[in-house]
């Protein structure tokens, strides 16, 4: 079962709030960085991506960054501009987007069930992505930043929230400018607290990573490091958890994460396409955008026009969760053997676009002549997500888009 805790947050004051929320730091480069923190001095990238502050091309794994890092967390606690609780507490975060809210419990989940596998993962993750985030860890001392965790919906949970969100009004409440609704409850009631840890403890079997695998990552490891520097370790110190936002799962809707690609690998437009009828069913669809409706279709936008693309029985099987993928599909019948794509990570000729950027994204960089054709794809399911965690199986490279993305910056977790 999961062990998840309440825990003293660092939070801006009401007022400063909105100014603070940030993206998180993987989402946005440097240079966006600095554009989106412009004349605001309360932005948490000043912490997230402290390169901002620094003369354009600086490093952002610099020792200099890392040093101004610190420099501007100790500035923010310094300002009260992140104020720390007196007592340990659970929050409530929702978010909307298009209409639909989903509502999460923040808490401390506990690295040991991130090293025994009480927390499932769906993704590999990179020693260099990991150890940038295990310095920012170490060097703050602290969770700046929150992971995004799914859980087996409990009614239980659901009832709590639902009662607190009813009659209690938001501690903060803001749209932020990309449109989406930040909602933000603190729970005082020292019984609620003990209730949602003893549900956690005793009905949650398992917790899964929806998104942040690297944040997830650094934090137990760095954890783990504490543990074994620490001589008088005792298990109840404050860097056995780390924090994170735990939305049950049937709130949570991935959306599509398409593929773009530079050539067809030396085959002409004509032979591209016949290659494609082995394994595929291709109609044209036109100049109008074509959004794929089901599993197993796909949508290709080549030299101005859109194809409907949907996978022939026996091309795929239906009893290997990641066989059944649909990135599976197109990368083992198209990007590989017709394209020569054969690592998603590191081929240069390929590159991702999250949904939340629209099918237009993908016309506009074929019709730049950047790429010479681009694929969308049926979002992945939360059900095949778990599935394929629960089988101890990994996803393919860049599969989950979760939208919309979690503000850095409503509360902070400190080590100590």
């Amino acid at each position: 079962m999961a062990i998840v805790k309440p825990f003293k947050g660092l939070r801006p004051p009401k007022d400063i709030v909105k100014q603070l929320a940030s993206r998180p730091y993987d989402v946005l480069n440097s240079k966006e960085a600095r554009i989106e923190a412009a004349g605001n001095p309360y932005s948490l990238l000043h912490v997230t991506k402290a390169e901002i502050d620094l003369p354009e091309g600086t490093d952002e794994h610099s020792q200099a960054v890392y040093d101004k890092v610190v420099e501007n967390f100790n500035m923010f606690k310094k300002n009260g501009w992140l104020v720390k609780e007196d007592t340990e507490k659970f929050y409530i975060y929702a978010q909307t987007m298009d209409g639909r809210t989903q509502y999460g419990i923040v808490g401390c989940t506990h690295i040991d069930d991130y090293l025994n596998n009480v927390i499932k993962k769906h993704e590999l993750t990179r020693k260099d992505k990991e150890e940038d985030r295990m310095i920012h860890v170490r060097i703050t001392n602290a969770n700046v930043e929150p992971v995004f965790f799914s859980y087996p919906a409990n009614k239980h949970i659901d009832e709590i929230v639902e009662n607190i969100v009813k009659n209690q009004a938001p501690e903060y409440d803001f749209v932020a400018d990309d449109g989406f609704g930040h909602h933000f409850w603190v729970i005082n009631d020292p019984a609620t607290n003990k209730r949602i840890a003893e549900i956690f403890k005793n009905e949650i079997p398992y917790l899964y990573v929806a998104d942040g695998h690297h944040r997830t990552a650094a934090a137990a490891l760095v954890g783990s490091e504490k543990r074994r520097n620490n001589p008088n370790h005792t298990g109840n110190e404050e860097y056995n958890y780390f924090m994170a936002v735990i939305f049950p799962d049937n709130q949570l809707k991935i959306i599509d994460y398409n593929r773009v690609v530079k050539d067809l690998n030396g085959h002409s437009v004509e032979e591209f396409k016949n290659m494609l009828n082995e394994a595929f069913v291709v109609e044209k669809m036109g100049k109008d955008i074509y959004t794929p409706s089901k599993l197993h279709e796909f949508s290709m936008y080549l030299e101005g026009e859109w194809y409907k693309m949907t996978a022939k029985p026996g091309t795929f099987n239906d009893n290997d969760p990641i066989g059944v993928l649909d990135v599976t599909i197109l990368s083992n019948l198209v990007l590989d053997k017709i394209l020569g794509i054969k690592d998603l990570r590191t081929d240069k000729r390929i590159d991702f676009v999250g949904g939340i950027r629209g099918l237009g994204e993908l016309k506009r960089r074929v019709d730049s002549g950047e790429m010479k054709v681009a694929f969308a794809l049926y979002p992945v399911s939360m059900k095949q997500l778990i599935d394929i965690a629960d089988s101890g199986n990994i996803m393919p490279p860049k599969t989950t888009w979760f939208e919309p993305k979690l503000r850095s910056g409503l509360v902070v977790h400190e080590l100590e």
